[in-house]
């Protein structure tokens, strides 16, 4: 993975983490237990310290950054979808930051709360526990339900399996040129979107 020292400071990733190849760790960055950084990542600590607390997940072209002095915080199975921003926020234990949301200074995603996909949450603003938050600026929609806060748990239970999936099996080579006549399918965790529960 490229990771960049910084007047010294170097990043640390806790030898059962998994940072993909292609994600960039620059100065003060921390990576816990278990943690999963995607493709693309940038976890800039040039400014400020940024940490991933034990078991949760960066995705695919999410931004990590804040300004000097201050930090990025993602608590214990925090969840931060694909292409998601935080600049100097903290997201409690058990959150969810969804697919393209942005994070803004001072926010802070309270524990087992939801920030819905493309959402802005403003600088200062205080998400309340276990509630789903959406909308530009994002405003609290409700409560979130058991079932949703089940869903929210296997996911991140799903990226923390794919954590050491990825540890012991992944690797870089070339593409066959033609797919195989039984080509074999993945043996994942048994996971569908949130929708899929509501139709049933």
């Amino acid at each position: 993975m490229p990771c960049f020292s910084i007047e010294g400071v170097i990043p640390v990733v806790h030898p059962s983490a998994y940072v993909h190849p292609t994600a960039v760790l620059i100065g003060d960055v921390i990576a816990g237990p278990g943690c999963y950084v995607g493709p693309l990542a940038s976890l800039r600590g040039d400014f400020g310290r940024i940490v991933l607390e034990a078991g949760s997940n960066v995705q695919d072209s999410c931004v990590l950054h804040s300004f000097p002095r201050a930090q990025t915080v993602v608590r214990g199975n925090g969840h931060i979808g694909h292409g998601a921003v935080l600049h100097g926020c903290i997201v409690e234990r058990d959150a969810l930051v969804g697919i393209n949301a942005v994070v803004m200074d001072e926010a802070e995603i309270g524990e087992r709360a939801i920030v819905a996909a493309c959402a802005f949450v403003l600088a200062g603003f205080k998400v309340p526990p276990q509630s789903l938050v959406a909308g530009v600026p994002a405003t609290v929609v409700r409560a979130l339900s058991d079932e949703e806060m089940a869903w929210k748990r296997d996911g991140t239970l799903a990226y923390q399996h794919l954590a050491q999936r990825c540890r012991a099996s992944l690797s870089a080579i070339e593409p066959l040129t033609e797919m195989e006549t039984d080509r074999p399918r993945l043996a994942t965790v048994d996971l569908e979107p949130l929708i899929a529960n509501k139709r049933a």
